[in-house]
């Protein structure tokens, strides 16, 4: 630690014998940054304290100071690679063009995020569904409000379909979620498809481009009222 008393929202290099002070909020992302990546990497059980600390570039004692426990540390990491996530897909989406232009547009900012971020992304993907219900919890949330995002889009789509043309059908709003349900599921299965540094692999536009390719023709059938039905099969 740091000798002599440390001031208020600041902290020593390495928390031990440097003089140069950074502040608490720089000092707590570079903890979290650590984090991310040794329990992305490593496993919740596996990553150590001892190897976040150093991969942070303080002692122990201090991620502790500023962190308390390994598994507030976890916690802390999920919820800020969620809330990334969650405001990448907003601020990807074009507000003012068409219904299907915009979903592509959230769809690209999802895929680009991800591949930007591949050790955010398998902590919340792989890492906190597996770790217990307490961490789980914060990645459902962050799902639910993708989910419902995906959901006014969708709507928006048959609102603007609807207007459209009389052959339009109203889709019910237990369609719209089970669609939007449909739709990031599908996307969170292609995500490790744009992991980054992965050879010969697609870029998020790609990614966005197949998934529009899969889901909106069949959406925009279903809206022009030409849904699949068993009655089809013959």
């Amino acid at each position: 630690m740091c000798a002599g008393a440390r001031s208020k929202g600041a902290a020593c290099v390495g928390g031990a014998t440097g003089s140069k002070r950074v502040p608490r909020a720089v000092r707590e992302q570079q903890m979290l940054d650590a984090g991310v990546r040794a329990f992305a990497r490593s496993g919740y059980q596996n990553a150590s304290m001892d190897d976040i600390a150093e991969l942070a570039g303080v002692s122990k004692p201090l991620v502790y100071l500023y962190l308390n426990s390994k598994d507030e540390l976890f916690t802390a990491c999920i919820r800020r690679e969620a809330a990334a996530l969650v405001t990448a897909v907003r601020a990807a989406v074009e507000r003012d063009a068409p219904a299907d232009r915009q979903l592509w547009s959230g769809l690209s900012g999802f895929f680009a995020h991800t591949a930007e971020h591949p050790d955010g992304w398998t902590l919340l993907h792989v890492q906190a569904r597996t770790q217990g219900r307490s961490f789980a919890r914060e990645v459902v949330a962050m799902r639910a409000e993708i989910v419902e995002f995906v959901t006014q889009l969708i709507g928006a789509a048959a609102r603007e379909q609807a207007r459209g043309g009389a052959r339009a059908r109203t889709l019910a709003g237990t369609e719209v979620s089970g669609l939007a349900l449909a739709l990031v599921g599908a996307a969170e299965s292609l995500a490790d498809w744009t992991a980054d540094g992965r050879a010969g692999g697609p870029s998020a536009k790609e990614a966005a481009a197949t998934l529009m390719n899969f889901a909106w023709a069949g959406l925009g059938n279903l809206l022009q009222g030409q849904g699949w039905s068993p009655e089809r099969v013959g």
